[in-house]
């Protein structure tokens, strides 16, 4: 059984009179598999954050299915954990501190939610910094320990919303690595979104395309996890190919349609 199961999901949002709507997301199947670690990309305003959202539990489909080990996703939960494109770390909090935060009080006593915590923060190699407020951190480290406290939840899932978007180039090549050796320990079944093809190339063993808006999964591929030399002959093809099926895709935003009452039926 998939871990992930989305079948026929449409999603619209609706415009302030509530008679016209959007169609953001249209027909959309797909299965995520226990261990995977899946990449999606597609052009701009697609339904990328969306279909995660849905994933997530933070929104539900106008129509069509979301469950999560067979069962409806019906809203949030830390089985299906997110790290965001902003880091959402509290500001008067020390790193160790943020990370405790995330852990289960009823489940953990606190001095077993230090040592969890001190474990994530060890892991993304903070352990140096875990006295250290936020606002002392660099972007990186932040993000860093967004991952960490989001590990510490001990997630079954971890869904990903272009995380490492706006830091720069070679921060966010390190922080591929990291994340890359981060799930070959941890092992954790990833849903990652970007607009980064090499990105998706290094980490994910699929990769999904969606289309222009309104979004369906359009194609897929499949990498061997150890076949990561983005310079070798097989992979500059296979970028290549992404590449061609991208530019395929329209960037037309989804039409809006009318929405009639019953009075005007």
């Amino acid at each position: 059984m998939s871990v992930i199961e989305v079948s026929g999901v449409y999603k619209t949002y609706f415009n302030h009179k509530g008679n016209k709507a959007r169609i953001v997301l249209s027909d959309v199947y797909l299965s995520v598999e226990e261990n995977e670690f899946l990449c999606i990309v597609g052009p701009s305003g697609c339904g990328k954050t969306t279909l995660l959202n849905l994933i997530a539990g933070f929104e539900k489909p106008l129509r069509g299915t979301v469950k999560y080990h067979g069962n409806p996703v019906i809203g949030p939960s830390a089985e299906r954990a997110v790290v965001f494109q902003e880091y959402s770390l509290l500001p008067w909090m020390n790193v160790l501190k943020n990370v405790e935060f995330s852990i289960n009080r009823e489940k953990y006593t606190p001095k077993e939610r230090t040592e969890i915590a001190e474990k994530y923060i060890d892991l993304v190699g903070l352990s140096d910094f875990k006295e250290q407020r936020p606002n002392l951190l660099s972007g990186g480290m932040k993000q860093r320990v967004a991952i960490a406290r989001t590990l510490a939840m001990e997630p079954d899932v971890l869904l990903m919303d272009e995380p490492f978007s706006s830091l720069d180039e070679q921060t966010k090549k390190h922080l591929d690595q990291e994340l890359q050796d981060i799930w070959k320990k941890e092992r954790k079944t990833v849903v990652f979104i970007t607009h980064s093809i090499d990105e998706a190339l290094l980490l994910g063993t699929r990769i999904i395309l969606m289309t222009a808006s309104p979004g369906k999964i359009a194609k897929e591929w499949r990498i061997e996890a150890e076949d990561r030399d983005l310079a070798s002959e097989k992979m500059i093809k296979l970028k290549r190919d992404i590449m061609n099926s991208l530019e395929t895709c329209s960037c037309i935003a989804g039409s809006l349609i009318e929405i009639k009452t019953e009075e005007e039926k």
